[in-house]
């Protein structure tokens, strides 16, 4: 039986206060990787975020920590292929993957990216999830897949935040959710619950925070 994939539910009082301390205290950008050896110590568990150039990755990294520019959107999408290091307190490290599936970044380069996901998702036992954005107005795509495809063969829960809610209507909500709904249904890495954000609006800012704040 498939998992049904519901909305994540708002946090109680004590964990939205726990996300809310998490990204309030100090967070600092520690460095960029372009490969393996580069990594900080594995000496804290981490998260990571991946999505779609233009997906409102920086903009969700912004809107969580509360802070305008932590997260640089590259002006040509596609050509950032640094995997970036934020220190979360003293305890935690946020981590931002270059935006994938731009079709004008050359082919060495994605090549070379692809080849460092592959390594840093299957090598780092500190990883304790990815939060795969997908844009409410599209869904997932076919490039979506591959990388989900990845997180299963590399053993990597991930879970689903899909962005950009304010920018469609009810019913295109809802088609959006069923059809993320059923895709994930094929991907034993998925975790069951999909987050909805919106950096313009705040929504599921909060509840983004507290499952962070949580993990352990």
């Amino acid at each position: 039986m498939s998992l049904a994939f519901p909305l994540a539910e708002e946090p109680d009082d004590i964990t939205r206060e726990r996300g809310r301390l998490l990204f309030a205290g100090p967070v600092d950008f520690v460095k960029g990787v372009v490969a393996m050896p580069g990594l900080p110590p594995a000496d804290r568990i981490e998260v990571c975020f991946a999505g779609r150039s233009n997906v409102g990755k920086s903009s969700l990294i912004n809107g969580l920590t509360g802070r305008k520019t932590l997260a640089r959107a590259s002006n040509t999408p596609g050509r950032t292929q640094e995997i970036n290091y934020f220190a979360l307190g003293t305890d935690r490290y946020m981590v931002d993957l270059p935006g994938y599936g731009y079709a004008e970044a050359p082919v060495a380069i994605v090549a070379k990216w692809q080849a460092l996901l592959r390594a840093y998702l299957a090598g780092r036992q500190t990883l304790r999830r990815a939060f795969v954005l997908v844009d409410m107005r599209h869904g997932i795509k076919a490039v979506d897949q591959e990388i989900l495809g990845l997180l299963d063969k590399s053993a990597v829960t991930f879970q689903v935040v899909l962005t950009k809610s304010d920018k469609v209507n009810l019913a295109t909500r809802e088609e959006t959710i069923a059809q993320v709904q059923g895709a994930l249904a094929k991907h034993p890495a998925a975790y069951p619950e999909i987050i909805v954000t919106s950096s313009e609006k705040g929504e599921g800012m909060e509840t983004l925070r507290a499952v962070i704040a949580t993990l352990v």
